[in-house]
């Protein structure tokens, strides 16, 4: 794999696999500042509270915390702030009606850097029942233990 197509995974976003179930999937840009891109390099942000927003035919992402750059001084950013998301319009529209259906949610997934510039994965999500999450885990146990049987047969 060559150095310019690789990817480091900043953050990810457990808890909205399971509380949500992810229709799509979607790669966006961040307009970010100097400070906020320097505390995303360090690994310093959090998606476990953020959602996607349209406002005004742009998406926005509403309550990811990125931490205070250490060296940053007076010039550091408002670790909550609201972010602009980058993405084709096409893209924007598609989301912007799809989250205009009820119960569906534009959640991130995760936050990477790739080719040197930071990206989030954005899911246009429906929330599960408690009843649902439940369900999914008994699959994913079952699953598992199909698995383990399989292995020791062999």
């Amino acid at each position: 794999m060559s150095t310019n197509n690789q990817s480091k995974l900043i953050a990810v976003n457990r808890k909205a696999t399971h509380d949500y179930e992810i229709l799509e999937r979607v790669e966006a840009g961040l307009v970010l500042t100097g400070t906020e891109i320097k505390s995303i390099r360090a690994g310093r942000a959090n998606l476990r509270e953020a959602y996607a927003r349209p406002d005004k035919g742009e998406l926005w992402l509403v309550s990811a915390h990125i931490a205070h750059y250490a060296q940053g001084g007076v010039n550091n950013h408002e670790p909550t702030r609201p972010r602009k998301l980058l993405l084709h319009r096409d893209q924007l529209a598609h989301l912007k009606l799809s989250a205009s259906q009820k119960g569906l949610t534009i959640l991130p997934l995760r936050l990477y850097i790739r080719n040197h510039v930071a990206k989030v994965e954005l899911g246009l999500a429906r929330g599960r029942r408690q009843y649902d999450k439940r369900k999914v885990i008994a699959r994913r146990d079952a699953d598992r233990a199909m698995e383990q049987a399989i292995r020791r047969r062999r």
